[in-house]
């Protein structure tokens, strides 16, 4: 019995002495995180045009906390090209219609003008950037 309990607490006393001396992995080269991730169009406009929508959301939903931060993009429907250079885009989104049941969402569309800024005689444009709701409908 004797020999069996030297025998383990000699190799537990190996064991921890391995853990201690262990050294922590080294660190990976840090990348730009540009070049590992996959970014498509429709995700830059939503970087652009969502904290307008949000505020149009909360609006509409009477300031209800669940509508601001519970909405959700489905679709961009449609962008168009004006002639004084700003894009309008329409897209659908989904906000939660009840505080009480979170599985009840109301379907509603929105367009947004994005004038991105300008200063060109050739164009012939002359403002600042600027993200504005043009339309907001209840369906």
């Amino acid at each position: 019995m004797k020999k069996t309990i030297v025998l383990f607490t000699i190799l537990l006393i190996f064991a921890t002495d391995n853990l201690v001396n262990a050294k922590p992995p080294e660190p990976k080269e840090i990348k730009p995180y540009a070049e590992d991730w996959y970014v498509t169009p429709e995700d830059i406009i939503r970087d652009i045009i969502f904290p307008a929508i949000d505020k149009r959301v909360i609006k509409e939903y009477g300031g209800k906390e669940a509508s601001g931060f519970g909405w959700q993009q489905q679709r961009i429907v449609n962008i168009v090209y004006n002639n004084n250079h700003s894009y309008d885009i329409s897209l659908r989104i989904q906000v939660p219609d009840s505080n009480n049941n979170p599985f009840e969402y109301a379907d509603d569309l929105v367009k947004v003008r994005v004038s991105p800024s300008c200063d060109s005689p050739k164009i012939g444009c002359s403002h600042g950037f600027k993200v504005e709701v043009l339309d907001y409908e209840h369906n």
